[in-house]
């Protein structure tokens, strides 16, 4: 197997080891987005479908340390391991990878038990299964926002469409940052999207808010409004 010596450029190198539906819509959008992706799996046609996307699509049997250096995955920038379903593979591969100094290691789980010994490795650790749902129940329980971004557990972004009430008053007549501690950083309205906000601009009808703020304030507002 020929050794990849990524090209230099401004955008990271990504690794995407695993092309299960999470590693394969990874390494598609990553790839598409412009960067040097490489990407490998065990399954011949997975490689296949990947190429039309990247030439670095590579099948791997095993993934040793030996194995993982002649395709090139040490010159990664950032390398995700999604293997989260073999334990034992998703912690070897992880620790192979860790080891070869590549600056950023990213590694699915699919429990907190399994999180754990990733991030000892010294791994960051995601969960795509448990994240989707808590997604999906935010938006089923907060039906007056449309979409959100999580920043951390505890700060997020949200877009909140206005009600009737608030049609009409200044951004400072709402005391949003005031009583609320949020700020709104876009007022978006069909296809406009306004990211100057000042104080006294008059809210319209199908306005829609951007705010960020902690998630417990945001929610309270949502609520009231």
């Amino acid at each position: 197997m020929k050794k990849i010596k990524m090209k230099k450029k401004l955008d990271a190198a990504y690794g995407v080891i695993g092309l299960g539906r999470f590693g394969e819509a990874l390494a598609t959008m990553l790839a598409q987005s412009g960067n040097e992706v490489i990407a490998v799996d065990k399954d011949e046609r997975k490689i296949r479908e990947i190429r039309q996307y990247t030439d670095c699509a590579f099948v791997a049997d095993n993934l040793s340390a030996d194995t993982l250096k002649e395709i090139g995955i040490q010159n990664c920038d950032v390398v995700i391991i999604c293997i989260g379903e073999q334990v034992d593979v998703s912690v070897l591969t992880t620790m192979s990878v860790i080891e070869m100094g590549v600056p950023r290691v990213i590694a699915k789980a699919l429990s907190p038990e399994q999180g754990a010994v990733l991030e000892k490795l010294g791994a960051e650790v995601v969960y795509p299964e448990r994240d989707m749902a808590l997604r999906l129940g935010k938006k089923l329980l907060s039906n007056n926002f449309f979409e959100y971004v999580s920043l951390c557990n505890q700060v997020e972004i949200r877009q909140i469409p206005i009600s009737e009430r608030l049609i009409g008053k200044s951004i400072e007549e709402t005391e949003i940052r005031q009583r609320y501690r949020l700020n709104i950083i876009a007022i978006e309205n069909g296809d406009e999207t306004n990211i100057e906000v000042i104080p006294d601009y008059r809210l319209r009808r199908d306005d829609i808010i951007v705010v960020i703020g902690k998630t417990d304030n945001i929610t309270a507002f949502a609520n009231e409004i």
